[in-house]
């Protein structure tokens, strides 16, 4: 009870700083040009606190159903306006004034995130340095010539500082041919120039690419053999006599070098019988489990039903600090956001033909689950999502479906060719169209969020 009010919690701080930053855009242009706001909503439906500030008396108002807010500006189109506050209406603004006010507040959700990803760079990121085990035989990374040791400094020419960085510019590969790592060399060669390696990306499926993708390239970090942190009660793991503290060598005969393999291997062997050898007070051993058959998006994987961690004194040694100083975290910031924009453009085109699931597609639910666990992670982790929704958030209200910020933008640019506004007939047609449509995006997230709960 206490971890979900937690994630409580955690969903509405996110949603109350990303409404009022994103309202704020539309509020302060609307100011700048000269319109008269009535009202500042967090929340939608019934106002249930209200104070009025400002020269206009402006509403400052708290509504009941708290999945969004709005700015409500005078408008003739919404009631009578006083003859001395005619020059002060939206409606009688040029239509770039317009095109301004209604493009800020998208606009202040992604310089949220540039400022978010900044203040997380220059107060430093964790992270891990992304030196690569021995790939898995028969993967691109065994087919490049990767070795273990090898320390990867750049996917494509794009610096690499650390492993999430490697995991970023791969999945930004996604639908290319290739990608070539340049990989600083362990032993003999250490010291010498970095050297190009050329991975085939043109194999991995769309459930590779949305599921582990630098562990079906066979691009492995080396974390040294994992320990079992828990075993869950009555589960395929407990049943064979795993206990915390057992130390995983190998699985099958391959040796594993992170949780990242246990669960790659796991996950391929559903209902199939795995000998998993052990160290346990300084002796090893042969336990077979078979992972039960467990559904993940459609598709069968194998579970052991164990967690996993990595030896600290390991992780020590790998562990770094990414940090930049106030204009280097600026940049970095912007380009984080411009990157992440880019790429959430390019998954929903993606889900729109067909080559990315519609299970990608989240709601609420999900949104408070991983605002619960980012918040219990720290707070730069938190400040993270915090900016990739924000992200989220900017990019899909610049979208030109009518209801959405996008879709009165593409209103004002119709406006433009043609000389004059839409009619109200198109407008109204429009709009019908865009509550359908967003009615059933929200249906199918909650329909993917209740799926991945239960």
């Amino acid at each position: 009870m206490i971890e979900i009010a937690y994630k409580a919690l955690a969903f509405l701080v996110t949603l109350g700083v990303l409404v009022v930053f994103h309202e704020l855009g539309h509020y302060l242009v609307a100011r700048l040009v000269g319109v008269k706001v009535l009202r500042f909503s967090v929340g939608f439906g019934r106002v249930i606190a209200v104070r009025r500030f400002g020269r206009d008396d402006t509403e400052w108002a708290l509504s009941a159903i708290p999945l969004g807010g709005y700015v409500k500006m005078l408008d003739e189109r919404e009631g009578d306006v006083a003859p001395r506050d005619l020059a002060r209406a939206f409606n009688r603004q040029s239509v770039g004034r317009r095109i301004a006010i209604v493009a800020a507040g998208p606009i202040a959700n992604l310089l949220l995130a540039v400022l978010l990803f900044a203040g997380t760079y220059m107060a430093g990121v964790s992270g891990q340095r992304a030196i690569l085990a021995a790939p898995t035989p028969g993967t691109a990374a065994a087919a490049a010539g990767i070795e273990a040791g090898d320390l990867v400094v750049a996917v494509d020419g794009e610096p690499v500082r650390s492993w999430q960085d490697l995991r970023w510019r791969l999945v930004k590969a996604q639908g290319r041919d290739a990608v070539t790592l340049a990989v600083e060399r362990a032993g003999p060669h250490a010291g010498d120039p970095p050297v190009a390696r050329r991975l085939d990306v043109s194999r991995l499926t769309t459930a590779d690419w949305e599921g582990n993708a630098p562990a079906a390239l066979g691009l492995r970090t080396d974390l040294g053999p994992p320990l079992v942190a828990e075993v869950i009660a009555h589960r395929p793991a407990a049943r064979a006599g795993l206990v915390a503290g057992d130390r995983i060598l190998a699985i099958d005969g391959a040796p594993v070098r992170s949780p990242g393999d246990v669960a790659t291997i796991t996950h391929a062997r559903p209902g199939v019988p795995t000998v998993f050898r052990i160290e346990r007070g300084g002796a090893t051993t042969d336990v077979t489990i078979t992972p039960e058959a467990t559904d993940d998006n459609g598709r069968q994987v194998g579970m052991a039903g164990i967690k996993l961690a990595v030896d600290p004194a390991v992780a020590a040694g790998l562990a770094l600090t990414v940090r930049y100083g106030p204009v280097e975290s600026l940049v970095q910031g912007a380009r984080r956001t411009y990157e992440l924009s880019v790429f959430t453009l390019k998954m929903l085109g993606r889900i729109f033909i067909g080559q990315a699931s519609l299970k990608n597609i989240s709601g609420p639910l999900t949104m408070a689950d991983f605002a619960g666990q980012s918040a219990q992670a720290g707070l730069s982790v938190f400040v993270g999502y915090l900016a990739l929704i924000s992200i989220s958030l900017g990019v899909l209200n610049l979208l030109p479906v009518p209801l959405l910020d996008g879709g009165h933008l593409l209103y004002y640019l119709v406006e433009i060719f043609k000389g004059s506004p839409v009619s109200d007939r198109a407008f109204e047609v429009g709009q019908r169209i865009g509550m359908a449509m967003l009615a059933v995006l929200m249906a199918l997230a909650l329909f993917n969020d209740v799926s991945r709960l239960f």
